[in-house]
């Protein structure tokens, strides 16, 4: 094994692989195009404040963002906050992801590899971020 295969905590090595991740969730987005027409018909509106899709989105602006913070700079604004935010928002709490995602028979396979996706990034960052925060000095 060579150093670079021991050193999982390499912040570059991460940076890179978020940026792999980023491309790979867009290109999963741009395929579930079909499907995400098919969930706006069945699904219109509910007793949510947000649809499913609707929420879905959210997420996405905001994670999408802080991996594309990390893969333009290699660092985020108020890291803390982001670090904080990212900590709150699971995915599979949100209840109508929750819903769509355990309970809608339907296949919808492309759809919620994309949710599975964009969580393991938003957990990916979450780790940057805190492997990041360890290895910058501390100020007094």
């Amino acid at each position: 094994m060579t150093k670079t295969t021991l050193d999982t905590q390499n912040p570059e090595i991460k940076r890179n692989y978020i940026s792999q991740v980023l491309e790979q969730l867009t290109l999963d987005y741009q395929n579930t195009k079909q499907e995400r027409k098919e969930i706006a018909a069945l699904y219109l509106t509910g007793d949510e404040e947000f649809s499913v899709l609707e929420e879905i989105e959210l997420l996405t602006v905001d994670i999408r963002g802080y991996a594309s913070q990390i893969q333009a700079r290699g660092w985020i604004e108020n890291q803390q906050q982001a670090i904080e935010h990212l900590q709150s928002m699971r995915v599979f709490d949100l209840p109508v992801i929750a819903e769509f995602y355990f309970t809608i028979h339907q296949d919808y396979g492309q759809m919620k590899a994309y949710i599975r996706m964009l969580d393991y990034l938003r957990l990916l960052i979450l780790e940057y971020l805190q492997i990041y925060q360890s290895s910058q000095p501390q100020s007094a």
